[in-house]
């Protein structure tokens, strides 16, 4: 499953398109379906798996098949720059630090943060090796069009991860002009770093991901083990720990640098402030590393959650990660949050504006 280090140069690329032997995954189960005029239209089939102190607690579907893990993965890809204490060396901020971690919506207050970022170490935003693409959010994309101006690469939602990696490959280094090869040393401290959070022998295999970066393939039970390692992370050596802790801290202050107002992501960062780290990725992937919470005796210990829709749409995972939470006793009185309630029944309306369906989770979990 190894892709050739060399990037492609544009259209295709023979070095990076050889397929791997492909088979059909298993049948995973409906984990939420979509309904209109209360019939189901739709469903969404894939696997969730949670972790706690270091055991699988729950398991649904095939949570041992390999997955490329995309964006979901920052977090841990952000961890070598951390160890080698660029927190303090360049005095980072929650937002900078969120957003070096974040798939945010390309607004002025992200752009804001990636260029500062940069600024740091003196890198142009030329220097970013993703490509451009209009902002995520509305707003952000329409004031854009207003003004005549074409989307940068500081509006990719990725543009942060890029702007870490550009700083860890000048402290390794590295010639910034090819930081995105897995054959440089940034990158082989970002493979090392993943795979010792998800307790699996590295180098981990990789792919090309959607920004251009290295993406990496493991098991939804990895990933869930890493993030609960992550969540866990006191019993980690203090270098790592500090970084895992600057994470949580600073995600908890800045949750819309790490997404966006109106996204999943930012609700669930508010829900426990600096005790939540929670993470979309590509194709239906969604990861959560949530620490205990010492004032609850009915809250769940530290846990790590990974979910993988198998039509990668992200509406399928929404409502299943917020009612895992509610079966898993994260809210108080056992009730979902308002701010959590609009992901945790998503409505269906038509061209008129009147409700005719919503998309939510089927999932028994108590028979998991």
């Amino acid at each position: 499953m190894r892709c050739c280090s060399r990037r492609p140069t544009g259209g295709y690329n023979e070095a990076v398109s050889t397929p791997a032997p492909w088979h059909p995954p298993a049948t995973n189960p409906v984990l939420a379906v979509a309904t209109r005029s209360e019939r189901v239209e739709s469903w969404h089939r894939g696997a969730v798996v949670v972790v706690h102190e270091g055991e699988a607690m729950l398991s649904l579907g095939d949570v041992d098949a390999p997955v490329y893990a995309r964006s979901a993965i920052k977090p841990l890809q952000a961890l070598p720059l951390l160890d080698g204490g660029a927190r303090e060396r360049l005095q980072l901020p929650a937002a900078e630090l969120a957003v070096m971690c974040a798939s945010h919506d390309g607004t002025d207050l992200h752009v804001a943060a990636v260029r500062s970022l940069l600024a740091r170490a003196g890198l142009d935003e030329e220097r970013l090796g993703c490509g451009p693409h209009a902002p995520f959010a509305r707003d952000a994309r329409l004031a854009l069009l207003r003004t005549g101006q074409r989307p940068l690469k500081v509006h990719n939602n990725c543009s942060g991860k890029h702007a870490g990696f550009l700083h860890l490959a000048r402290a390794c280094g590295d010639d910034v002009a090819h930081y995105l090869e897995p054959a440089c040393e940034a990158q082989r401290r970002v493979n090392t770093a993943v795979a010792e959070m998800v307790g699996l022998e590295g180098p981990l295999p990789h792919g090309v991901d959607g920004c251009g970066a290295p993406t990496l393939l493991l098991s939804l039970r990895a990933l869930a083990a890493g993030f609960c390692r992550f969540a866990n992370h006191e019993r980690l050596g203090p270098v790592r720990a500090g970084s895992c802790r600057a994470i949580f801290d600073a995600v908890g202050a800045a949750p819309v640098h790490l997404a966006g107002e109106q996204r999943f992501c930012t609700a669930l960062a508010r829900q426990w402030p600096g005790r939540v780290f929670p993470k979309n990725g590509a194709e239906g992937v969604y990861v959560l590393a949530l620490r205990a919470d010492p004032r609850r005796a009915r809250a769940p210990g530290a846990l790590g959650i990974a979910v993988k829709v198998d039509d990668g749409g992200e509406r399928g995972y929404q409502p299943v990660v917020v009612d895992l939470l509610r079966w898993l006793g994260a809210f108080e009185r056992d009730e979902v949050p308002d701010a959590l309630g609009r992901f945790a029944r998503l409505p269906i309306a038509n061209t008129r504006q009147e409700l005719v369906g919503a998309v939510h989770s089927v999932v028994h979990w108590e028979r998991a």
